[in-house]
């Protein structure tokens, strides 16, 4: 049994353990291209949602930046198949981030 909703993959896993390692503003591109391909994938989340999804104790290390939270929420409701794509475009943009 797995306790985190991104556990469930092995890639996506790595893709938030590598993009909690990299700097703010590293992860911002990573939850720019979060959000940009959850909304390209028909994702949406009402403004409710995320001021709700905010309001709680922040117990998770992407909690404490609402925007970074925000795309996590979008990646957590994504299909499998496209949360491993967008892990996938996450750690070639850590990659090209870290050699340059």
């Amino acid at each position: 049994m797995y306790k985190r909703w991104y556990d469930v993959d092995p890639t996506v896993s790595l893709a938030v353990s590598l993009m909690r390692n990299a700097n703010i503003l590293t992860q911002y591109k990573c939850a720019d291209l979060i959000i940009k391909t959850s909304k390209d994938n028909g994702i949406d989340l009402s403004e409710n949602i995320l001021t709700d999804a905010f309001t709680y104790v922040l117990r998770r290390w992407y909690d404490t930046d609402q925007k970074i939270a925000e795309s996590f929420e979008y990646l957590k409701l994504l299909p499998i198949e496209i949360q491993k794509s967008v892990a996938l475009d996450i750690i070639n943009l850590l990659q090209v981030e870290e050699a340059s």
